[in-house]
């Protein structure tokens, strides 16, 4: 049989073009329309618009009346406004409050004509014209004349909340937008008629220059004034400082952090919630009747009677809740995962038993299409807009749907860990945007690390930096000892004012102090590299830093024992933790299991110390786009951005907050000032020149050379060349004030007595011997008896007469010695023969020696003894000498 054709309409060939236009452009011809109207009416009114701007003229005369002449006002406006608000779409409440701008002037131009008179004024143009004869009739029908005027005045203040975006205290206050943008014009306007009127009496001068500065004055910020100020004063400072005579130069090493004056610039910026995307997908989380039968079948085969409860469908996962029979362990329900696993088609499982706060059981079951959670929903929320403080942040939603938040104040620091491509950097760009939403510059800061240089650096010009983002690893080390040093500064300053924490002070004091947000977006790498400094610095700034507002957030893909350690586990007890390779990694972040089992795109479990279990939370996802518009929009709304100085520099940590940095223990080396001067006068720097002259072992003298360092004496390694000494002898004294030590450093000094005296008996190398007679035998004066002491006294009296007389013969005899010597020195001429035998009977001179010196000192033991015995001392003789050449 031959099939029959199914009779096609020719129309279901030709396909139409799709008119799909993107949100901004749409909004670009909404504005250009605007701009079209508004000035083409313009040109009407006044004529210059040919025969349409005639026609147009007398329509809007007819239609609106007085209300023409605010029409080409109102729309030229209206596009400017949109072009401002050009990174967010047009709104319901734009148009709203548009349309009711215009009933309400056009109604309230024709409410003040008389009622009898209200249908004539249409035919000359005058009040509110057609419309406005038709809307005053309708509100004086419903309210009478004043009740009408309350309405209408009511109508325009809304309109004006709804079309300029902001509170009815600033449009009605004293400093609202209106008044300053109208005030410089009727001060312009009102002193030049004066002026007019003021040029009969001859003081029209005056009256332009009064004119002239309140003008100004009207335009001027109060901050300018004060700018100014800051200027003289930096002029006249730097005007002293070219007088003086710089004789040291500036030191180049660290400077202990001084007291900050923070910047305000009074940035006030309200982000729109429309920079933010609200279409996105929801969950499907398949046959829930089905799914509930299998579970409650799986678990009977296996003898668990269950009874089922609710069902909650998550963005991620739905969770079905079941309670157990009497008497089934938990262990046994738990052990079943792989089993649940098979008979639902779903891997992986995750059983919550028992569910935190219920008597039931949940079956974690993944949904079959994922749902975005957008962060836009998470700030619209009801729980965003009752929140207590500014600190929030959006992290997501959890099972049941519900957003969550939370407060960076109770965490007080973060731990953010797992593998590659789980949703780490989009939670952390989620967690910045949602502190931008809540904070002006003046309010929270931030120092962002990201080594990848890929992530953070797109907020690179945002007020709200401290720094620009920073990805070296020096920079990072010497930006966490800079938040060491304010961290003490902040104590001291809450000390002294007599407060608890940031807030109490922050609420008494005038000059407030901001918070400070530390992220580092890759600590693994900073670990490996300079682990030692970067591990002392995180857990002192954990462990101290909360109540003076600096808090941590921290984020790694490599969650091992090496990188997140002990210490920094039990100082961070906020982590989370996304999707992750074993169940190793799950314990090194968690401390339990439960992240391996986790489906990655942002599908997180957060764990605090408030919470008995991990809680399961899918992430807010945010776009590279978004981010971009949020950037772009505060940095429009705020200008050039103003970085605080030295955040970067070396720093050198003060107070105790340096213990424990750089390996010092806070202690520093005995030897150091040693080796400070020896590097000094040498003018170079080396491990090597300090393990000579110090006599000290390689670990310790590159431990000092690290220490000058950081003390800014000499630069860092420059491969197998010496270190450049920063700072000379000369500036060094300048600086401290004290000379350096002239003397030869770390030698040994010489004794002040003879060796004899001291009772030594040396004896060096064969070539210089060196022999005393000596010993170290010594009788106190006061065991000595009185008659010993006057034959003690006569004697050296003797001795010391010979001795003068010896002195004298000696030098005569050295002089003799000198010359023959001199003259045998000229006339001293050796064959290699004549030396052999020379050093032969050298070698007999040194036997004979030795034998003389133990016969000696043999005798010098006797005659010790002796003398001792009889109450004399060793001192009393000569003293023999024996030298051999």
């Amino acid at each position: 049989m031959s099939r029959r054709k199914k009779n096609r309409n020719p129309l279901d060939y030709i396909s139409l073009p799709k008119f799909d236009l993107d949100e901004r452009a749409k909004h670009s011809i909404v504005v250009v329309i605007f701009l079209l109207a508004g000035l083409i009416s313009l040109l009407g009114l006044f004529n210059l618009a040919g025969h349409f701007g005639q026609w147009l003229a007398t329509w809007l005369t007819f239609a609106f009346g007085f209300g023409k002449l605010l029409m080409p006002i109102l729309l030229l406006y209206w596009a400017l406004v949109l072009i401002r608000r050009s990174k967010r779409p047009l709104q319901v409440t734009d148009y709203l409050g548009l349309s009711l701008l215009f009933i309400s002037y056009q109604t309230l131009f024709h409410f003040f004509i008389l009622p009898a008179n209200w249908e004539a004024s249409v035919t000359i143009g005058a009040g509110g014209g057609y419309v406005g004869w038709i809307l005053s009739r309708f509100f004086f029908y419903l309210f009478g004349f004043w009740g009408g005027v309350l309405v209408l005045g009511a109508l325009l203040l809304i309109s004006l909340v709804l079309v300029f975006n902001t509170s009815l205290s600033k449009i009605i206050g004293q400093e609202s937008f209106l008044l300053k943008i109208f005030r410089p014009f009727a001060l312009f306007f009102q002193t030049l008629f004066s002026a007019d009127n003021a040029d009969e009496d001859g003081r029209g001068q005056e009256f332009v220059d009064e004119a002239r500065e309140e003008v100004l004055n009207a335009w001027q910020s109060k901050s300018i004034p004060a700018q100014l100020e800051t200027i003289e004063e930096i002029s006249e400072e730097e005007g002293e400082d070219e007088d003086e005579e710089l004789s040291v130069p500036k030191n180049k090493g660290p400077k202990v952090q001084e007291k900050i004056v923070w910047p305000r610039r009074s940035i006030k910026i309200d982000m729109p919630i429309e920079l933010l995307n609200n279409k996105f997908s929801k969950a499907i989380g398949g046959d829930v009747e089905v799914n509930t039968k299998k579970i409650q079948q799986t678990l009977e085969k296996f003898g668990i009677g269950v009874e089922m409860g609710e069902t909650k469908v998550g963005p991620t996962v739905t969770q079905y809740t079941f309670r157990p029979a009497e008497g089934v362990k938990l262990s046994r329900i738990t052990t079943l995962s792989n089993d649940l696993s098979l008979a639902l088609a779903a891997h992986p499982i995750r059983i919550e038993a028992p569910i935190p706060g219920q008597s039931l059981v949940g079956v974690e079951v993944p949904n079959r299409a994922k749902a975005i959670v957008g962060l836009r929903e998470i700030l619209e929320d009801s729980a965003f807009k009752t929140r207590k403080n500014n600190l929030y942040v959006a992290l997501g939603k959890d099972v049941s749907g519900q957003a969550w938040l939370y407060d960076l104040t109770r965490m007080p620091h973060l731990l953010v860990a797992g593998a590659t491509n789980s949703g780490k950097s989009v939670c952390l760009n989620a967690i910045i945007v949602s502190l931008l939403y809540q904070n002006n510059p003046d309010d929270l800061r931030f120092i962002m690390v990201d080594p990848k240089r890929v992530e953070l650096p797109t907020y690179n010009g945002i007020p709200h930096l401290l720094t620009p983002v920073i990805t070296d690893v020096n920079k990072t080390i010497n930006a966490l000892k800079w938040c060491l040093n304010e961290m003490e500064r902040r104590y001291d300053v809450l000390n002294k004012a007599g407060k608890r924490n940031i807030q109490s002070y922050n609420a008494a004091s005038k000059e407030k102090l901001p918070y400070i947000v530390f992220i580092i977006d890759e600590l693994a790498d900073f670990m490996m590299t300079s682990g030692k400094d970067m591990e002392a610095a995180i857990i002192r700034l954990a462990q101290m830093s909360r109540a003076i507002g600096i808090h941590l957030i921290l984020a790694t893909q490599r969650p091992s024992v090496d990188v997140i350690t002990g210490l920094i586990k039990a100082n961070v007890p906020t982590r989370i933790a996304f999707s992750v390779a074993s169940l190793v990694d799950s314990k090194t972040i968690l401390d339990s299991s439960g992240a391996e089992k986790l489906l990655g795109q942002g599908d997180m479990l957060l764990m605090s110390s408030e919470f008995s279990k991990p809680k399961r939370i899918q992430g807010a996802y945010l776009s590279d786009s978004e981010i971009n518009d949020v950037v772009n929009y505060i940095k429009e709304k705020s200008g050039p951005a103003e970085y605080l100085e030295g955040v970067t520099d070396r720093q050198k940590v003060g107070g105790n907050a340096g213990v424990g940095l750089d390996g010092n223990h806070g202690d520093e080396d005995e030897l150091f000032e040693e080796a400070k001067e020896i590097i000094m006068k040498a003018d170079k720097a080396s491990t090597s020149m300090l393990q000579r002259r110090l006599s000290i072992g390689y670990g310790r003298a590159a431990k000092i050379l690290d220490m000058l360092e950081e003390a800014g004496i000499i630069g860092p390694s420059n491969g197998s060349k010496p270190r450049e000494v920063l700072i000379s002898l000369a500036e060094y004294e300048a600086m401290s004030g004290d000379a350096v030590s002239a003397m030869p450093v770390h030698q040994r000094s010489e004794a002040v007595a003879p060796d004899s005296y001291l009772g030594a008996n040396v004896q060096d190398d064969e070539d210089d011997v060196l022999v005393f007679k000596g010993t170290e035998s010594s009788v106190s004066e006061e065991d000595s008896s009185s008659e010993n002491e006057e034959e003690v006294a006569e004697e050296v009296e003797e001795e010391s007469g010979d001795d003068v007389s010896s002195d004298e013969s000696d030098a005569d005899e050295s002089k003799d010695d000198k010359l023959s010597v001199a003259e045998a020195e000229e006339d001293l001429s050796l064959t290699p023969d004549e030396e052999d035998e020379i050093i032969d009977d050298e070698d007999e001179i040194l036997e004979k020696i030795r034998d003389k010196q133990k016969k000696t000192s043999k005798n010098s033991e006797k005659t010790s003894s002796e003398k001792i015995s009889s109450g004399r001392t060793p001192l009393d003789d000569d003293d023999e000498m024996f030298f051999a050449k």
